[in-house]
């Protein structure tokens, strides 16, 4: 009976689904590797160099360099989406037990690998750092917290602030533990985690409804998520961009070709 409750549960259903599209191959995205990938176009050497021992923010990559290398990454997921889920909408409502899960399975899938892209470009540290498939607690918070950016809320964007500024403040290199699995957060991550799991079931119901007939479910099913996933993505962007993380403060002070930290952010550290 428990477990029937459980199931039932809009957050348990949200945190089940996360940690199975987490499971997928090619989901997880390589950090190093990435932004290697990412910032070739942009950037030299050195400065990519930097910014994975580092981070692109302290590695003085300018942000409108990370935005552009954002867009590409957002075009990128976008399209492979939107083609996958098209061809999970061809075979028609007789499939619709098999192709509903794998298409919401595989939609959730790229969020999560746009969520950690943008994070990485955007300064945040490795959120898979560890060879387990299994989603540790703080890390199953701050995807929470992007995925409910994606969707709008209001206190996920607050949440997500709060995260960055102790980052920013301990200039650390992981995720806050305490306040992502048992702190002031964590209130907010289960919260988000509730209203997601109800938005999904709807999703659910839209994406059954757009498959109903072959073929044009194909066009429906593809146009619904290019529809959806580039706005998602492209809020997630917008609001990790303007965080503590890339700030001045975090970035290398350029004098007479020679780097050096910027007064400010030193004092800032400084004092705390």
């Amino acid at each position: 009976m428990a477990k029937s409750k459980d199931i039932e549960n809009p957050e348990s259903r949200f945190s089940a689904v996360l940690a199975a599209a987490a499971r997928l191959p090619g989901v997880r995205i390589d950090r190093e590797a990435y932004l290697r990938k990412a910032l070739a176009r942009y950037c030299s050497d050195d400065e990519i160099r930097s910014a994975i021992e580092e981070t692109p923010a302290r590695a003085g990559i300018p942000i409108e360099t990370l935005d552009k290398a954002a867009t590409d990454s957002i075009k990128y997921e976008a399209a492979k989406a939107s083609a996958l889920s098209a061809a999970a909408g061809i075979p028609g409502f007789v499939a619709l037990p098999a192709t509903v899960p794998a298409d919401l399975a595989q939609y959730f899938g790229h969020m999560l690998r746009i969520a950690q892209k943008l994070a990485y470009l955007y300064s945040w540290p490795d959120l898979f750092a560890t060879d387990s498939d299994d989603l540790d607690d703080a890390t199953k918070g701050a995807l929470t917290l992007f995925f409910g950016v994606m969707f709008g809320t209001q206190s996920a964007n607050t949440a997500v602030g709060k995260v960055a500024e102790m980052m920013s403040k301990e200039v650390a290199r992981k995720l806050p533990q305490k306040a992502l699995t048992q702190g002031v957060i964590y209130p907010i991550v289960k919260k988000v985690a509730s209203y997601l799991g109800v938005e999904m079931t709807k999703q659910t119901f839209a994406k059954t409804v757009s498959k109903a007939i072959p073929v044009v479910g194909a066009v429906v099913s593809g146009g619904l998520t290019l529809a959806t996933y580039l706005p998602m993505a492209r809020r997630l962007k917008k609001h990790l961009s303007s965080l503590e993380l890339t700030k001045p403060s975090h970035r290398p002070t350029r004098v007479k070709g020679v780097d050096v930290e910027g007064v400010q952010g030193a004092d800032q550290v400084q004092q705390q």
